[in-house]
């Protein structure tokens, strides 16, 4: 049996990683509502789970886990690691004396707990006493429904989790509503749209990234604009006169590294420099997601011997959220870069066939299992693999990012 897992992301007020909920799904196939919660859930964290490393698919982090009724009743969280586990009660579950006696044994042995989806009803008193953190989702109505639950939960002194985040401006309302952390993909999408001239320096960065993501390379032009940015060139030449190489001869031109590497190295880590450099005001998160979304849709076209090359789905990947990196739009951006018509229909008006490549680890990061169903079918092409192609995105997106 395969075990689908996807995580979101969860911030703090300064946008860095509090921890990550997992979205998880039996298989591809079980989406019909008379399977069994209980049964597909267990399974699921029995083959998935508790037979690797929970680490894999959260970087260390906090894992928000819903668990249903009768999974607390018998204390299945007690199998997972409390530091790191988050007991997250569905908001079906009632506070009947056994959830409630269970979730007190779970709470007192160390582990924190966390109430989902929640609108105050006073019987829900006693999992509210024994919960660190609520979650309101910021999509269940008008943003009153938002502020009479907050208001509900003063007296209480509890953190308070905003859930479906969506836009920067929903993002300052929560906080300004006193919640402490954040959960939703705003970080994704451009916090202000600018038309305006690109900095020399950044548009100096878009030049290599264009550069690099050729799919011949050419050594001329890329010598020549790395050697306009000095962060990188020091880094690169750091990066290669490092003992991982062992040189007997240190490298002293830009040249001389770039040939060095080689075409598959070096586009590895200019591409990733290069984004860090263009975000180093963004969350850490927006890095990732643009490193995991180039591997995934990477290994797409390996594993599945698609007809687009996998060095234009790293492409593709990786520039999905430059609108959001570069706060301007796709198609301004477009406009500067090198790129494939391909690349850039796909990024700009979504046409190209390719895009469903993308669209596919979207909708897989999001955990939007159904819309994983629909793009599967439309690249002609089975699900067998995606869980492992998932795990190592994420753990090449996590190496990468620690560069």
């Amino acid at each position: 049996m395969y075990g689908y897992v996807a995580r979101q992301p969860i911030f703090k007020k300064n946008m860095r990683i509090y921890g990550y909920e997992l979205l998880f799904r039996e298989g591809m196939a079980n989406f019909a509502p008379q399977i069994d919660e209980d049964t597909a859930t267990s399974e699921l964290l029995s083959n998935t789970y508790l037979t690797s490393d929970l680490s894999k698919y959260t970087g260390g982090e906090r894992a928000f886990i819903n668990f249903t009724r009768n999974l607390l009743i018998n204390q299945i969280p007690l199998l997972f690691p409390r530091a790191t586990t988050v007991v997250e009660i569905l908001e079906n579950v009632r506070a009947e004396e056994k959830v409630v006696s269970a979730c007190k044994e779970i709470a007192e042995k160390g582990y924190m707990i966390a109430l989902d989806d929640f609108v105050y009803t006073s019987d829900l008193e006693p999992l509210i006493s024994l919960a660190k953190i609520i979650k309101i989702d910021f999509r269940q109505g008008p943003i009153e429904i938002v502020e009479e639950n907050v208001r509900a939960l003063q007296k209480h002194n509890k953190k308070l989790l905003a859930e479906k985040i969506e836009s920067y401006e929903e993002f300052q309302t929560a906080i300004d509503l006193g919640f402490h952390y954040f959960q939703g993909y705003f970080f994704a999408k451009p916090q202000i749209i600018k038309r305006k001239r690109l900095a020399t320096s950044k548009l100096n960065l878009l030049r290599i990234m264009g550069e690099i993501n050729r799919l011949e390379l050419d050594f001329d032009h890329l010598e020549k604009y790395v050697s306009l940015d000095i962060t990188i060139s020091y880094k690169l030449l750091n990066y290669i006169n490092s003992a991982y190489y062992r040189r007997v001869v240190e490298i002293s031109s830009i040249r001389q590294a770039i040939v060095l590497l080689g075409e598959i190295e070096i586009r590895r880590f200019l591409s990733l420099m290069a984004m860090s450099k263009l975000a180093d005001n963004k969350p850490d998160e927006l890095i990732k997601l643009s490193a995991f979304r180039a591997k995934f849709c990477e290994l797409l076209g390996i594993n599945y011997k698609l007809s687009y090359a996998p060095e234009e789905l790293f492409t593709l990947g990786l520039f999905s959220i430059i609108d959001a990196i570069m706060d301007d739009s796709m198609e301004n951006i477009m406009e500067k870069l090198p790129l494939s018509q391909n690349i850039k229909d796909a990024l700009v008006s979504g046409k190209a066939d390719i895009v469903n490549c993308l669209k596919l680890a979207k909708s897989y990061e999001k955990g939007q299992w159904d819309n994983v169903a629909v793009f599967l079918e439309k690249l002609n092409i089975k699900d067998d693999k995606l869980p492992a192609i998932y795990i190592q995105a994420l753990e090449v997106a996590e190496v990468l990012t620690r560069l």
